[in-house]
């Protein structure tokens, strides 16, 4: 069956598509012809997607293998599911950082500097550490780090003007509405949690992701005066990892 004409797909049930296309190499929707505007809006949607298949392999995998071999696989599966897409912009930012004013030339490149090494290797360690403290909470922490960490990009939007006249991120910003109007998918995910924990004793969300969320595309843009498509995904990538760790770290704090 041929995909529906954009004309008969709502809206933002087509950004929903564009979103699931552009932020995962999961296989396209069939029957709907993706749109790539408004897409920023549902990616902590996509962020439940990517940390509950990682979820699901963390516990298909309990009890017969290693703990460091679920670390390690469970790192090398968000990276086969996201495709390094934001590891690529932290890489590219960090080379960014710490070329002072020639920054935006730096981030440009496409050879990776020393920066960027230095930022893979502290991302993944982290991770590591973070998944090792987790152990058998790994799962739904997993879940709500993915989602608290594109929730970052959106207040990077919000705050901060975008640095590249032809960026490729930059139809995020022309098709701007306000944080108030793109949390909306993100609040009712909430929403529901909430209920689902009232009503039916569902686990509660973890919290520690918002703190990372909002800071670090704060100091992101300030240290860079504004954001780009490189740092929207350093933003994913460092709220993700800092949201792991201080779950893990909570959790140890808690014992």
């Amino acid at each position: 069956m041929p995909k529906l004409l954009p004309a008969l797909t709502p809206g933002w049930l087509a950004d929903l598509a564009g979103a699931w296309v552009f932020y995962s190499v999961l296989p396209a929707w069939p029957w709907i012809t993706p749109r790539f505007e408004r897409i920023a809006r549902f990616g902590p949607l996509i962020g439940l997607v990517i940390g509950g298949l990682q979820g699901v392999f963390w516990w298909l995998t309990a009890g017969w293998l290693p703990l460091g071999a679920q670390v390690a696989l469970a790192l090398a599966l968000a990276l086969l599911l996201t495709g390094g897409l934001h590891l690529d912009g932290a890489m590219d930012t960090a080379d960014g950082l710490g070329a002072g004013p020639r920054a935006l030339e730096a981030m440009a490149d496409s050879r990776v500097g020393a920066f960027g090494v230095q930022a893979l290797a502290s991302l993944l360690l982290l991770r590591a550490a973070a998944l090792l403290c987790l152990a058998g909470a790994a799962p739904l922490a997993l879940v709500w780090a993915a989602f608290w960490g594109r929730m970052a990009p959106l207040v990077a939007m919000h705050g901060f003007p975008y640095l590249r006249e032809q960026g490729s991120a930059g139809f995020h910003r022309q098709h701007w509405r306000g944080l108030g109007v793109e949390l909306v998918p993100a609040l009712l995910v909430l929403l529901v949690a909430l209920l689902g924990w009232v009503w039916a004793a569902w686990p509660l969300p973890d919290g520690w992701g918002l703190v990372p969320a909002l800071l670090v595309p704060l100091w992101l843009g300030r240290r860079l005066g504004g954001h780009s498509g490189d740092s929207y995904g350093a933003s994913v990538e460092w709220a993700e990892t800092l949201a792991l760790l201080l779950s893990g770290l909570g959790l140890r704090l808690a014992a």
